[in-house]
């Protein structure tokens, strides 16, 4: 997975309306790229209109935000039309940005072994570099944790973020 200051890597992905977008339109200017497993799944759902709420404050401090997951444009069309989200849903099915950002990962469930989308984000610098990285979020509240952490602005966490963050800081075995 990238880091902190590490170059964001160059990309050209369809959107949700069909249009090529770029890194290269976004040169100079910051932005956040969400990574998700799937549209119009509970976690993602989640997620996704937290950011959607969030929408015009991140547009108001000059930050473009984007979706992104390995998703058709034709599904993320549906899931932006499900729910008005009115962000752009970047489509990477051969995992190109997802492997390039190192989240297209192994991942274990119920015993079972499979690649998938690990889901983080990445707050990308005016000058192209990886300014903040959030890995293995939890989808509730998490769109107000990068903006608070963006642009200085007061968000509660919620109360299922709480608990795990103070286990870990104890080292008693919670996770992060």
């Amino acid at each position: 997975m990238l880091e902190v200051g590490d170059p964001a890597p160059a990309f050209r992905l369809l959107d949700d309306q069909g249009r090529w977008r770029s890194s290269e339109e976004l040169a100079g200017r910051p932005y956040v790229l969400f990574f998700y497993p799937r549209d119009n799944t509970p976690g993602c759902t989640t997620e996704a209109c937290g950011f959607r709420d969030l929408h015009a404050r991140f547009q108001a401090a000059g930050i473009a935000v984007f979706g992104v997951s390995a998703d058709s444009p034709d599904s993320h069309a549906r899931f932006v039309a499900r729910h008005a989200l009115g962000i752009p849903l970047l489509s990477d099915p051969e995992h190109e940005l997802l492997t390039a950002y190192g989240v297209w990962a192994e991942k274990k469930l119920y015993g079972r072994s499979f690649m998938g989308i690990v889901r983080s984000t990445f707050a990308v610098g005016e000058d192209g570099r990886i300014r903040h990285v959030w890995a293995k979020v939890k989808p509730a509240g998490h769109a107000d944790e990068v903006l608070a952490t963006l642009i200085g602005a007061a968000a509660p966490a919620p109360a299922n973020r709480s608990r795990p963050a103070r286990k870990a800081r104890r080292g008693d075995g919670g996770s992060a």
